[in-house]
């Protein structure tokens, strides 16, 4: 062999000959990319250059809750993304958000499917304390607020508006004030749902609460349940078992993501009166974590994670010339499988496709409900980490004044947008993604300030400071902060 790649008729192999051998190996290795990444010689415009990652852990398993959100880590594996990154992944369905990050923390999980709040409240010290890590972000939106049918009928009868067949849409929580201050009057709790005290869930019905003067309740070192001063009580139950509690009277409403807004509706027990996405547009929902010391050993195992969730992310947004998501009833009916989601996949299309079920007589098309890679959804923006500390810090949770500065360098602490960037760019490079989809090299991180919130507040995440006093309802911070 070594003879005839040497151009040799001879058996006999001289040093000349493996000299001349060894000088064609080394040429065709400086062509090639190596398996650490690296060239021998810069690319030209003219050839492709594809980098092989060195995956330091192949196996791996991710946890997730049952919700349509956890979509990118279940078409990865099934549309065999993982695969071609050279990974094999088992994805296990966890039972509740507190159990979910215990098991990523002590590596029982490689990562998982975390609320976008778990990260941020785990690094800071909000009810555990370890250092967790997202380079990508799982989706926008998804979220609704439920309430059950005796409180929808009270709504009417206190905004006459909400009794026509499509009422004016969003709905604030004006009509359900009075409501709530009959129950203080009469000396009871009005108990509503949330899944977990850091989750998106927690902070906007909080929001919606506190945006019609209804006090969502305060946390402090000693009521860890965030009940000081509450109109409301708000209490955490698994997303599951909403509907069920609601049915059953223990809670009165309820914030959480699909498909347990949908399936209040399919049961006839309860009303979405309103979604995240009209809380606060284009919001971020969920995120892939891992732990910091994960990513520290498998640093190449993370990137090709991220490569595959992109592309799952952007099979998810894949839409026709009309604008018509072509992949979503495919990705209902694996989402509908009793391994993942396990609800009837009719009671996931009503969400997923498009559309968003209020009431019988109220569907309403909402294409940007979930929204898994459009508007560089799957970017791990600093400010959106930023809003969930301000809203950390306006509730208590987090207990001490902060300068602004600690916000941004703390956001910098949990997002890793350069982790991001390289598995973007190695999937430029691959041609499987458009380079136009990322955002541009210059972006700092920062989504430009928007009020498209429910109260029409302006939120500019390099001034948190003064987002949090711009509040009527919540914490109040010493305004010199906002330049230390």
């Amino acid at each position: 062999m070594l003879a005839s790649i040497a151009g040799c008729s001879s058996n006999a192999i001289t040093l000349e000959d493996l000299e001349a051998a060894a000088a064609k190996l080394e040429k065709a290795d400086e062509e090639r990319v190596v398996a650490d990444g690296e060239t021998a010689s810069s690319p030209t415009e003219e050839s492709a250059v594809t980098e092989i990652l060195n995956i330091e852990k192949p196996n791996l398993k991710f946890g997730f809750i049952k919700l349509t959100d956890c979509a990118p880590l279940v078409i990865a594996k099934e549309k065999g993304y993982f695969e071609d990154e050279g990974l094999s992944v088992e994805v296990e369905a966890q039972s509740n958000w507190k159990i979910l990050l215990d098991r990523v923390i002590d590596g029982q999980l490689d990562g998982a499917h975390m609320l976008a709040g778990q990260p941020i409240g785990a690094t800071i010290g909000i009810g555990t304390t370890s250092p967790i890590i997202t380079a990508y972000s799982l989706d926008y939106n998804g979220n609704g607020i439920t309430v059950s049918n005796e409180i929808w009928t009270k709504m009417q009868e206190n905004d006459p508006e909400l009794k026509k067949p499509q009422p004016k849409h969003p709905i604030s929580a004006n009509s359900l004030k009075p409501i709530v201050d009959q129950y203080k009057r009469d000396g009871k709790d009005f108990n509503m749902g949330m899944v977990f005290p850091v989750s998106t869930h927690n902070y906007e019905i909080r929001y919606w609460l506190a945006a019609s003067g209804i006090h969502p309740g305060f946390y402090n070192e000693q009521n860890i349940q965030g009940t000081v001063d509450a109109d409301v009580i708000l209490s955490v139950t698994p997303p599951p078992q909403m509907p069920s509690t609601l049915e059953a009277g223990t809670i009165l409403g309820y914030c959480v993501g699909e498909p347990w807004n949908q399936k209040a509706v399919v049961d006839g027990i309860g009303v979405p009166v309103t979604t995240n996405y009209d809380i606060w547009k284009n919001n971020p929902e969920k995120v892939f974590g891992v732990s910091e010391q994960w990513n520290e050993k498998y640093p190449n195992t993370h990137i090709a994670v991220v490569k595959a969730l992109i592309r799952a992310g952007k099979w998810l947004d894949e839409k026709d010339a009309d604008g018509n998501l072509v992949n979503r009833q495919e990705a209902c009916q694996i989402l509908s499988k009793k391994d993942y989601v396990g609800a009837d996949v009719g009671v996931i299309e009503k969400s997923m496709l498009g559309t968003f079920v209020f009431q019988k007589s109220d569907v309403r098309p909402m294409p940007d409900f979930n929204v898994f890679f459009d508007h560089q959804a799957s970017f791990p923006h600093y400010s959106d980490c930023v809003w969930f500390l301000t809203q950390m810090r306006r509730w208590g949770q987090i207990t001490e004044p902060k300068p602004a500065s600690w916000y941004a360098e703390t956001a910098k602490k949990i997002y890793k947008p350069s982790i991001y960037r390289k598995a973007s760019a190695m999937l430029v490079a691959e041609g499987k993604v458009d380079a136009d989809a990322f955002p541009a090299a210059d972006y700092d991180g920062y989504r430009e300030p928007t009020s498209e919130f429910i109260d029409g507040n302006t939120y500019d995440a390099k001034d948190p400071i003064g987002y949090i006093n711009s509040f009527t309802i919540g914490n109040k911070e010493d305004s010199t902060l906002e330049k230390q």
